[in-house]
């Protein structure tokens, strides 16, 4: 999802974003069908490979779509219900699967999702006008045509950067091999870009805007952030609450739910025009650390179950709310004709936050679990307990199959390690305030746009020349 995401914006350009958008459903729907099918590890992980695929492209074409055909009043509306329905899939998805597993087996679950992603193709190829996305450059071009303008080495440098920057991230420890090869693999793209390509992935007005790069930056901490929200909520209801699998995961369902109404909210009754979003963003954004400093201190196991389920809410309200501010006054700082580049890149950076969020934090997470399970069990003179504490480390659900001191051990520990990411976590949603607050508020100037347009001019006939 991750690699291909800011590719989108440019095939949905060349190709229309309506057949772009059918195309990743049938890819979500051969994806679905290899993993329910698969018998080994490597087939299955193929079958995700594709499914992420067709992933990719749905939520940042859906947005180009909101972006080009909704009016300025409506435009913060369908923003927020685009990403509302991302969000609401995910809770439902946790909620459902954790439900369905234990009685029909993983198989089904993955199995079932290729009819509803062709029946959503559908839907979206006969709802969407065949004519829409006509008026572009690449219109009178024939199908040959638009595959030679396509990028093709900058489209390789550019997935090897990313698949290699995660892997080396995502691993339980770092792997300093493939982050060696993405950061080699970056200036040769970047080179790519500015020297080769007749038609880049990212147009130079794109690399050089810095409210785009802060942007983006702004949007992978910020998302880091709430990632811990997402993956460790549910941690919490196992281990310090007691709560069995399906019943944790619908932790998910306020966060969630907040989510999409903050963005449906901001949308609504605030983003119904053009300009800058400056001061909204940045207030919404400085307000969501102050909720993860609440659940820093309420994720106990003496904490009301419902005092946990409306921090959670109002944490996720103001995600969606600042997300859908960020995303807008973003393409105010660009022109039109790049803003499906500028949307892909968003994405891009918002899907870094899960694969960072899981490795970084996770660390933190184990290792001050860790630290607090071996501490406590010395302290309390309960010998040696290393099998014990590499099973917690794994299992969240086994704090309530021990008894006595154990049990009351384990929990302070997940209680100490929960602390401890969400202060973590406010102390990176601070930072990203202070990037965002770098993006400024004025839109570009045309002339500016010019010049990069005709620095690029000048670059394909020096090419030509040389050539």
């Amino acid at each position: 999802m991750s690699s291909l995401a800011p590719l989108m914006g440019r095939l949905s350009q060349v190709f229309s974003a309506r057949m772009c958008l059918f195309a990743c459903t049938i890819l979500i729907c051969i994806g679905s069908v290899v993993t329910s099918t698969s018998s080994t590890f490597a087939m299955f992980m193929v079958g995700r490979v594709i499914t992420g695929s067709g992933a990719a492209g749905v939520l940042v074409v859906a947005a180009i779509l909101v972006i080009q055909m909704a009016s300025p009043k409506q435009r913060g509306v369908y923003l927020g219900l685009v990403n509302s329905g991302m969000t609401v899939g995910v809770s439902l998805g946790a909620v459902i699967a954790g439900a369905l597993e234990p009685i029909i087996g993983w198989k089904p679950i993955f199995g079932m999702q290729a009819p509803l992603a062709i029946l959503a193709g559908i839907g979206l190829l006969l709802g969407i006008p065949a004519n829409y996305g006509t008026n572009n450059e690449y219109t009178t071009h024939s199908l040959r045509e638009k595959l030679a303008r396509i990028d093709y080495s900058g489209c390789v440098l550019l997935i090897a950067t990313i698949v290699l920057f995660l892997l080396g991230l995502s691993g339980p420890r770092v792997l300093p091999t493939p982050l060696v090869l993405s950061f080699v693999c970056l200036p040769l793209f970047v080179l790519n870009e500015t020297r080769i390509a007749y038609d880049p992935v990212i147009p130079m007005t794109v690399l050089r805007s810095r409210g785009t790069l802060l942007t983006c930056f702004a949007t992978v901490g910020f998302m880091m952030a709430r990632w811990c929200v997402l993956f460790y909520a549910p941690v919490y209801s196992l281990a310090v609450r007691g709560w069995p699998p399906a019943a944790a995961g619908s932790i998910l369902i306020p966060t969630n739910a907040g989510f999409a109404s903050g963005g449906i909210l901001a949308g609504y009754f605030h983003i119904r025009r053009h300009g800058s979003f400056y001061a909204h963003s940045l207030i919404s954004m400085a307000l969501f650390p102050i909720t993860l400093l609440i659940l820093a201190f309420i994720s106990t196991a003496r904490t009301p179950s419902w005092v946990y389920i409306t921090a959670v809410f109002f944490n996720g309200l103001l995600t969606g709310a600042a997300l859908n501010y960020v995303l807008v006054h973003s393409l105010h700082l660009t022109l039109p004709d790049v803003h499906p580049i500028v949307l892909s890149l968003v994405a891009t950076f918002r899907g870094f936050a899960g694969s960072f969020g899981s490795a970084i934090g996770g660390g933190l997470f184990a290792r001050v679990l860790h630290k607090s399970l071996v501490t406590g069990f010395e302290d309390a003179g309960l010998g040696d307990n290393r099998d014990l504490i590499r099973q917690l480390l794994g299992s969240p659900r086994d704090v309530y199959r021990l008894e006595g001191e154990k049990k009351a051990i384990a929990i302070s520990s997940y209680e100490d390690a929960l602390k401890a990411l969400f202060l973590a976590g406010m102390g990176l949603s601070i930072l990203v305030v202070a990037i965002q607050a770098g993006t400024g508020w004025k839109e570009p100037s045309k002339s500016s746009h010019e010049r990069i347009a005709e620095d690029e001019v000048e670059g394909e006939e020096s090419l030509v020349a040389g050539s």
